[in-house]
């Protein structure tokens, strides 16, 4: 049966767009409830040791304070460390608020302080005095670095050809290092869980999480509560980008205070507490490659050692997009962990990705001019028909008419190889390029789809909408496949009652929840089909479901769409009742192997005097797969972007490694990009199309837009300047040292 589309594939405003903009759509932080109580935390002034007293009773004192929690006087709670592991968690032993006296890294929550309001508990959490045993601490990753070691005991590293012997025997060879800052998150809405405990004794938990099921199974099993006594809610998220993959410790710090006190208690994080969860992680990289004259590779070399926790074995994937991007048959990639005295690291957009490949970029535009050779050239000579990693065929890959169509938009051609080269007044213009990469993952996700007794239809699932566009393009996928009008679908999403998803991330969500609701609709059709061919004197009584389309509302015949049963005839043949349909959907082995793809291009100016670099102009163009919706899309790209921007030129969190803590932890000094700082984006979507990677043939756009941007930015600051900067930020000294050099 063939049903035509209306809505996937085109530009449609998001359907929860004028709750945004009005501000009535709810976040975790905002549902109240009669008798609410507010918790602020205290945390740890010291990067290693243990409390040796902690002195509560001048916050006890004040009026409207109703308890004071620390390690002291905690409830219990499950023994078994496997009680506290999320979903994504690494390996290790993840943190347990309030566990013991032991401090692993400076922010770390050691207290709770309960009122009647916000400022009362906040005032009184300053007033909890903290007496502490220090131990030597070490959190800087170049001092760490020889305590190394390998997590996956190089079952994780990839190993083809010979690539030192390569290298060495190489005409043309560059060999450098590269570094980026840490970053942290920083999204509009701060972390915040709101536990509110019902007349009978339910938990109705408002969390700001990429998955509200993972924060279920981890109240649940971490205070050993009843499945059937907890709900966890949330059903808007004010921007996440993998900070919300984990349950953050304000959540379990709101449910303990709320099963202790029986009363709803709010935790909101406040912004320099934001600093003090999950970071992009340090991470020293080494890229090697060696060449033919002509720009062939010869040899490829990337090593990476990041940092991660004392009681967690954090990892990304850093290495392997260079043995990933191009063809090569000589190659070496290796990632090493460092314990350093910080909390856990955690996936932030494009976690892996945007690092490894802004080091494996810019090494390629190094190499490119050792050679004298244009940077996108030496990429199309060097050109990956394969997954050598996985040694499979790619189930798509447009990447080349990504080089095309954004080097035409862009104006490449124009380029000057020689830096400096181009002024225009007081600025000196350069122009760079970089390829991006992304996974095309699919997660097991369940779905229901019902018939409700007015005619319409209700899809749900448990994903998330962390600002992406979920419910949008979930309602576009099902009203396509019931032929209904968008406004004639309700999208459940955020609930933990509803059927189970992984959580929102890995640009996964569009392919994963999308492909479940998908086949839920079209297993509902059937029985749909099933329930209108009972009604008496149904002209589809004799017809299977290849001989119908729904369209308008109904279910009609292929052949005459004038013999029809409404779905509203449907409802109230069914006795009014819904007619529920709910599925399972698996990914399963693929013989291909999936990835979107971009080409990023971009142009920056820079103040010849005083070293000001500003991007005034980025193309990407974007393959990945079917877009369902190029509005959403392109802004997906366009915030990626925006990312990249800010970890090329920003972003730093900086450590005072004498105290072992972070130093820039408010907007004031953790500068992220503003509106001043982001001039023209252009974003272009490559025609792709892909009938293996999912049954939506989606790929996915929330960390591609991230890939390749830093690099593209820091390319064409080399070529505006000559200064060749490999540690992000680039900022003024960097470029004005280089000058002096």
């Amino acid at each position: 049966m063939t049903t035509s589309e209306r809505f996937v594939g085109s530009a449609q405003r998001r359907t929860d767009g004028r709750k945004k903009v009005t501000g009535t759509a709810p976040y975790a932080g905002e549902f109240t409830t009669t008798g609410l109580l507010h918790g602020a935390v205290v945390n740890a002034a010291i990067a290693r040791g243990s409390i040796r007293s902690i002195d509560i009773a001048a916050a006890e004192a004040v009026p409207g304070v109703v308890r004071v929690f620390t390690h002291e006087n905690r409830p219990d709670e499950a023994w078994f460390t496997s009680a506290f592991k999320d979903m994504v968690a690494p390996d290790g032993t993840p943190l347990r608020p309030l566990r013991d006296a032991r401090v692993f890294y400076s922010g770390q929550p050691i207290s709770l302080v309960v009122a009647e309001d916000f400022e009362t508990a906040t005032y009184a959490a300053s007033l909890v005095h903290v007496a502490y045993e220090v131990t030597p601490h070490q959190t800087d990753l170049t001092a760490a670095r020889h305590d190394a070691f390998d997590p996956d005991e190089g079952e994780g590293d990839i190993v083809r050809g010979s690539a030192e012997n390569a290298l060495a025997t190489a005409p043309v060879s560059i060999d450098r290092n590269y570094r980026i800052a840490i970053e942290h998150h920083n999204p509009m809405e701060p972390h915040a869980t709101t536990t509110v405990v019902e007349a009978d004794g339910r938990l109705t938990v408002y969390d700001k999480t990429q998955g509200a099921r993972n924060s279920y199974d981890v109240v649940v099993n971490v205070f050993g509560l009843p499945e059937d006594r907890v709900q966890v809610l949330s059903p808007f998220v004010g921007g996440a980008f993998g900070s919300g993959l984990r349950p953050q410790y304000q959540l379990f710090l709101s449910v303990m205070a709320a099963l202790v006190l029986e009363r709803s208690v709010r935790v909101t994080l406040t912004r320099d507490q934001m600093f003090t969860f999950g970071y992009r992680p340090d991470t020293l990289q080494r890229v090697a490659l060696g060449a033919e004259a002509d720009g062939k590779l010869k040899a490829v070399i990337h090593d990476a050692l990041a940092g991660t926790s004392r009681y967690e074995d954090f990892t990304e994937t850093v290495v392997d997009w260079s043995g990933l991007l191009y063809q090569c048959d000589d190659v070496r990639l290796a990632h090493r962990l460092a314990k350093i005295d910080t909390v856990t690291p955690m996936d932030m957009r494009a976690p892996g990705g945007a690092t490894g490949m802004y080091a494996i970029e810019t090494a390629m535009d190094e190499l490119a001019c050792e050679l004298g050779m244009d940077p996108l050239e030496l990429r199309l000579k060097n050109y990956a028909e394969r997954d050598q990693n996985e040694d499979k065929p790619f189930s798509s890959k447009q990447l080349k008419e990504c080089y095309r169509q954004g080097a035409e938009r862009f104006g490449w051609s124009r380029r000057r190889p020689e830096p400096r080269s181009v002024r225009e007044g007081s600025d000196l213009v350069g122009f760079g390029m970089a390829t991006g990469s992304w996974e095309a993952m699919l997660f097991p996700t369940s779905a229901r789809a019902t018939l409700l007794p007015d005619g319409s239809l209700e899809v749900a699932t448990a994903t998330a909408d962390i600002g992406t566009g979920t419910y949008t393009i979930l309602a576009q996928i099902a009203a396509d496949a019931l032929g209904l009008p968008m406004d004639r679908v309700k999208v459940a999403i955020g609930d933990s009652s509803l059927p189970k998803a992984f959580v929102e991330g890995g640009s996964a969500t569009a392919a994963s929840a999308g492909s479940a609701i998908l086949k839920a609709c079209q297993e509902l059709k059937e029985a749909l089909l099933t329930a209108a061919r009972r009604i008496d004197g149904s002209p589809l009584a004799n017809v299977g479901l290849e001989q119908v389309v729904f369209s308008s509302g109904s279910i009609r015949r292929a052949a005459d769409e004038s013999e029809a049963v409404s779905l509203e005839a449907l409802a109230a043949a069914n006795g009014n009742a819904p007619l529920s349909v709910e599925i399972d959907n698996s990914p399963s082995d693929s013989p291909y192997s999936s990835y979107s793809h971009s080409a990023v291009f971009a142009e920056v100016r820079v103040d010849a005097e005083i070293g000001m670099p500003r991007v005034t102009r980025i193309v990407s163009a974007v393959a990945a797969g079917r877009i369902i919706n190029p509005q959403t899309a392109r802004s997906q790209i366009m915030g990626g972007v925006v990312f990249g921007m800010g970890q090329a030129l920003h972003e730093e969190a900086v450590i005072d490694h004498a105290l072992g803590r972070f130093m820039t932890h408010h907007l004031a000094d953790y500068h992220i990009p503003a509106h001043a700082d982001v001039a023209d984006i252009d974003v272009l979507f490559v025609e792709e199309h892909d009938e293996a990677v999912n049954p939506l043939g989606v790929k996915g756009v929330g960390e591609i837009g991230v890939a390749g941007t830093g690099a593209a930015i820091g390319n064409a600051i080399y070529n505006a300047t000559g200064v060749r900067v490999r540690e992000l930020p680039i900022t003024v000294d960097k470029i004005l040292a280089g000058w002096t050099r």
